[in-house]
Parts: C-alpha cells; sequence; structure tokens
C-alpha cells in the first residue's frame, strides 16, 4: 500500500495546496478530477489518509492528494489514471510474492523464505525449517519486502512439528 501511496503522489498533476486541519472529509463525499469528472466516494479517514473507493477499487490516498472545492474534493487524476496505478501496484506486490522471497514478519523481523504460492495461500519455511501455510491475503509486498501479518515468533509458535520440508526438496 505504501508503493501505490508513493506512486500516486509522485503522479498526481495536482499543484494544490493541503487541506487545511479544519476542513473535514466525510464518508460520501465525492472526489472529481479537475476537469469535474467523477474519481470516485470517500469511504472512510483514517488517520492523514482518505480512504476513497473507485468504479473498481477503495485505495488510501494521503489528505495532501486532495482540493476542497464546492463540497468535493479535487483530485489529479483520473478515475482511469488511478486505477491504472493501483493495478499496477497491485501486479509488481503479486510478483514480488513468490518462491524463494525472503518474509518478514509483522515485527520486522525475519521469518523466513517463501516455499510455494497457490491461489488461496502462501507456505513459508521457517528457520527451524517447519513450513507453515498463510492465506495470501495475510501476506503482502511492498517497497522491496515482502510482510506477514504475523510476528516471526508467532509464525513459529504456530508451526506443526510434523511439517518440517521433506529433504532433498
Amino acid at each position: 500500500m505504501k508503493l501505490v501511496l508513493r506512486s500516486i503522489a509522485v503522479l498526481s498533476l495536482t499543484v494544490a495546496a493541503p487541506i487545511a486541519p479544519s476542513f473535514a472529509q466525510t464518508a460520501g463525499q465525492q472526489v472529481v478530477d479537475t476537469s469535474g469528472a467523477a474519481v470516485g466516494t470517500v469511504v472512510r479517514v483514517d488517520g492523514g489518509n482518505v480512504v476513497v473507493k473507485t468504479d473498481k477499487h477503495e485505495v488510501a490516498l494521503p489528505k495532501t492528494s486532495f482540493t476542497a472545492n464546492e463540497g468535493k474534493l479535487l483530485f489529479g487524476m483520473t478515475q482511469a489514471q488511478l486505477n491504472a496505478e493501483v493495478e499496477k501496484s497491485q501486479a509488481e506486490a503479486a510478483k514480488a510474492i513468490a518462491p524463494g522471497a525472503a518474509v518478514k514478519g509483522s515485527d520486522g523481523a525475519a521469518a523466513g523464505t517463501i516455499d510455494a504460492v497457490d491461489a488461496d495461500t502462501v507456505t513459508i519455511e521457517l528457520a527451524s525449517g517447519a513450513l507453515v501455510r498463510v492465506p495470501r491475503s495475510g501476506i503482502a509486498a511492498g517497497n522491496g519486502e515482502v510482510v506477514v501479518g504475523l510476528t516471526a515468533a508467532e509464525l513459529q509458535a504456530n508451526a506443526p512439528a510434523a511439517e518440517a520440508k521433506p529433504e532433498g526438496k
């Protein structure tokens, strides 16, 4: 997700001032591009990000990417451009989740390496040699790292002893 935010910040065409702290984005508020065409709708505000739902994706964007105008939020990309950037970021992340990739736990500690990937799960080989399967939705890639939603210690604690990787694999 950080990759998406960075890509969007770099590609944003808006030369707008950041939203004043007193300006409140609200769920349901319309987001439009500089020509007035719909980009999406505000779903919620999460800290410094505005979560916008386009026709295809829900994406968190920095508040500073928007300018308030006549009750709407102006954004420097069209809906098609935003969707394309999200899809590009998702494709890059999916390529990173592959056998042999190093995996970090949610605490930043080395957790292991990816042993196998299928449509629903990712199998991680821990330093102990044990194999742990996690849902594919429980692992993410971005900024050159693959991170699982558990700490390395939690993964090891949940590793069944019988799941050790067979010799010669």
